[in-house]
């Protein structure tokens, strides 16, 4: 998907020279990559001008590049919502709606972008992509080959056509696309691999063989393209050197029961017969749905218990003292977390509890205690917790993190990533880690 650039548009009115400062911060910081530190500088800026699309959008963008969607989304809305008529505001939102799967509305998006842009190649591109996500590979075409029209060499459009040209059986207007491709950017190890897969399509093995080398030189980790060289090989009654790529391939990728197909298939040719054997046993067994037994297939989120209490010991503790008030609920409270320290999860719960019984408000107890229930495996009253330390402290970013880790690991992944965004876009960043590798 292509991004969208951050966006001027501040007026140095003295009334709003403050904000002017922080808007062009934030620019500043996205420039240089610091979108974390971009984000607190819009933010910023809402504060003191809360109907300023741009820094919404900005702050959208900044999200987005932290692969936060999700919030960047909401700050997306937001700009729209101020300023209906901006296409690169839906464009991006397009964007962050696509990269969490929800393409239809990424379509809607695109398309009300070229309504009022109809002359940007990236709206037809992007559009074309969420099209070809949901098979309609028709409708990917056209807007590829419009994308086309308006800038006959953008190499992502044309490496995208070819591609769908695959899918619709035109291997020969597939092979012209990718050697555009080469032609534009040569460097490019896809677009060999492209060519490659349209040659074997049309009986060209040696022409094949050939793209997947060049391919291999510059990839030398890709073993799908070890895979059908493997194959163009073996249609070439070289089985020495098919077994030879086949072994690479599952160097790299030793799940792929394609290539133990056709390395039993080179291996047969060659007389290794009881070899053969073996690797056409495991392309037959390898994750083939139709003979796995059911009542053995296990589910494992990915982010599982062990996961869980890893992710959520990133919190680090930063009670500072206060005053003992009359009912002591402070005492309770540092004698809780004492005991959990040693190992007591109960006896920390027990005080906990009579801590909060003490003072209601105690937003940090409330926040422990949903500690320690998360590390005994009471997700369910941790959640609780997190919750009303939230409605007690609407600015508390941890418990925002820990709420959104424990919903994610208990299969609400959009509950859970909305909260880690919260908890983001309230300063603490840990949570851009965990939004990184489990909510895209």
């Amino acid at each position: 998907m292509m991004m969208a650039l951050f966006v001027g548009g501040m007026s140095e009115a003295v009334a709003q020279r403050s904000a002017a400062e922080f808007f062009e911060e934030g620019n500043t910081k996205a420039r240089g990559g610091d979108f974390a530190g971009a984000l607190q500088s819009y933010s910023a800026v809402l504060a003191m001008n809360p109907d300023h699309a741009p820094s919404y959008f900005n702050r959208g963008l900044a999200k987005a590049n932290l692969k936060d969607h999700r919030g960047a989304i909401l700050d997306y809305d937001r700009a729209i919502e101020l300023n209906g008529k901006e296409a690169l505001y839906y464009q991006s939102r397009g964007v962050s709606k696509s990269m969490q799967d929800d393409n239809r509305a990424a379509i809607q998006d695109y398309t009300r972008a070229i309504e009022l842009n109809p002359d940007d190649a990236k709206s037809y591109y992007n559009r074309g992509v969420s099209r070809a996500k949901i098979d309609n590979e028709r409708g990917a075409l056209q807007d590829y080959n419009k994308a086309i029209t308006v800038d006959p060499n953008d190499v992502l459009a044309l490496y995208a056509r070819g591609t769908c040209k695959q899918k619709l059986e035109d291997y020969a207007g597939s092979l012209a696309d990718f050697s555009r491709v080469i032609d534009l950017s040569p460097k490019r190890a896809g677009a060999y691999a492209g060519r490659g897969y349209a040659k074997i399509k049309l009986g060209d093995y040696k022409g094949a063989i050939a793209d997947y080398t060049q391919a291999i030189g510059m990839s030398p980790e890709d073993g799908a393209s070890y895979s059908n060289r493997g194959f163009a090989k073996a249609k070439v009654d070289d089985f020495a050197g098919a077994v030879t790529d086949y072994n690479r391939a599952l160097q790299v990728n030793p799940g792929d029961y394609e290539s133990f197909y056709g390395r039993g298939f080179a291996k047969s040719k060659l007389g290794d017969q009881k070899s053969a054997i073996q690797d056409l046993d495991r392309a037959v067994e390898l994750n083939n749905s139709y003979t796995t037994d059911a009542k053995k297939l296990v589910y494992m989120g990915p982010i599982n218990r062990g996961t869980l209490d890893k992710l959520r010991s990133v919190v680090q503790e930063s009670i500072k003292i206060n005053e003992l008030s009359p009912e002591r609920a402070e005492a309770y409270f540092i004698r809780g977390l004492a005991k959990n320290k040693s190992g007591d999860s109960k006896g920390a719960i027990a005080d906990l509890n009579s801590s909060i019984a003490l003072n209601p408000t105690f937003a940090e107890a409330y926040f422990t205690r949903g500690l320690v229930h998360s590390s005994i495996g009471s997700q369910m009253e941790a959640i609780l917790d997190c919750s009303s330390a939230i409605k007690i402290n609407p600015t508390y970013s941890e418990a925002y993190y820990v709420r959104g880790i424990i919903k994610h690991s208990l299969g609400d992944v959009n509950g859970g990533c909305l909260d880690l965004s919260k908890s983001g876009e309230l300063g603490y960043t840990p949570a851009y880690k965990v939004i990184s590798d489990y909510c895209n």
